[in-house]
């Protein structure tokens, strides 16, 4: 046996044989189109599909950035709620599963509530995560929203909701149900103070949040494409026996039929909630400085 059998052979089937690390997720296939987007290009768009413009969920962390002036905002504090009142189980234990959310979304619960700058104004939002076990509303959720609306009412500022669910916790029984009327006396406090309150249907927002606070905004934006409803399409198709209209349920459907005011793509959303703001607040303009610069008009070049 010599150096090539013994040692450099060896070495060869090690590096042929090594697997590597690949990241997961480095492709991202679009649900409508089957396209496949590199993930930092589908980042660097604001998370829609290029071309499909489908309008995949968008990230806790990424949504704030977006949201707020240079990505700079505060996280509030939330009181703190019982973590599984009822020690409910059924195939895993409910705080395990509460456990498991939290790592993977590092986040405490559903509702995180931030405030910042938006084109220089004040303002209070909260983004509802529907990762964190389908954005479903629980206690901490429920107070997370209340907290958000009453910081609002607090600092004077107009309060931006964005909404995700699946519908209420089952795991919390009653006291998830109990969210529900806290959360709309709440907005009715934000309403009594007089400061806006914007609601933004993202994909899929159903169940008890569209009972509650999730429809009682004074402005309802819907994200292109979104779910919105209280029972999803195949309950109610099984429960009348009917087929339903094509797009049922969807932004552009409610939109047509009077249940949103108006659908706005990401793209242009941002800009849309700093006009809402600014013209609901009756807070000055922007400051010409910041306003984008006039395109110069086409030369003449007949009259030259």
């Amino acid at each position: 046996m010599n150096w090539l059998t013994s040692t450099l052979r060896p070495k060869i089937r090690q590096m042929l044989g090594a697997k590597r690390d690949t990241p997961e997720n480095l492709w991202i296939k679009c649900p409508e189109s089957g396209e496949m987007v590199f993930h930092r290009d589908l980042e660097a768009n604001d998370y829609v599909i290029p071309v499909s413009g489908h309008h995949m969920r968008m990230p806790l962390r990424a949504r704030l950035e977006w949201l707020f002036d240079n990505g700079a905002f505060e996280i509030m504090d939330v009181a703190g709620v019982p973590h599984d009142p009822l020690k409910f189980r059924d195939e895993r234990r409910y705080a395990d599963r509460l456990k498991d959310a939290r790592q993977r979304n590092q986040t405490d619960d559903a509702v995180t509530v931030a405030t910042g700058l938006l084109d220089g104004l004040d303002i209070t939002a909260a983004v509802q995560t529907f990762d964190f076990m389908g954005g479903s509303l629980g206690m901490a959720a429920g107070e997370a929203v209340v907290t958000g609306l009453m910081t609002a009412v607090e600092r004077g500022t107009p309060f931006i909701m964005f909404a995700a669910s699946g519908g209420a916790r089952m795991q919390e029984g009653i006291l998830s149900l109990m969210q529900m009327p806290r959360t709309t006396v709440a907005v009715e406090a934000l309403r009594e103070a007089g400061k806006p309150y914007i609601v933004v249907l993202t994909n899929p927002t159903t169940g008890g949040v569209t009972a509650s606070y999730a429809m009682l905004g004074d402005i309802q934006i819907a994200e292109p494409g979104a779910l919105i409803g209280f029972a999803g399409p195949r309950v109610i198709e099984q429960t009348i026996r009917e087929k339903l209209p094509d797009g049922f349920q969807r932004s552009e459907y409610l939109e047509e039929h009077g249940m949103v005011d108006m659908v706005v793509s990401r793209k242009e959303l941002r800009a849309v909630l700093s006009s809402l703001c600014r013209m609901l607040t009756h807070a000055p303009a922007l400051d010409p400085s910041q306003l984008p610069a006039p395109t110069p008009p086409d030369k003449d070049v007949s009259a030259s």
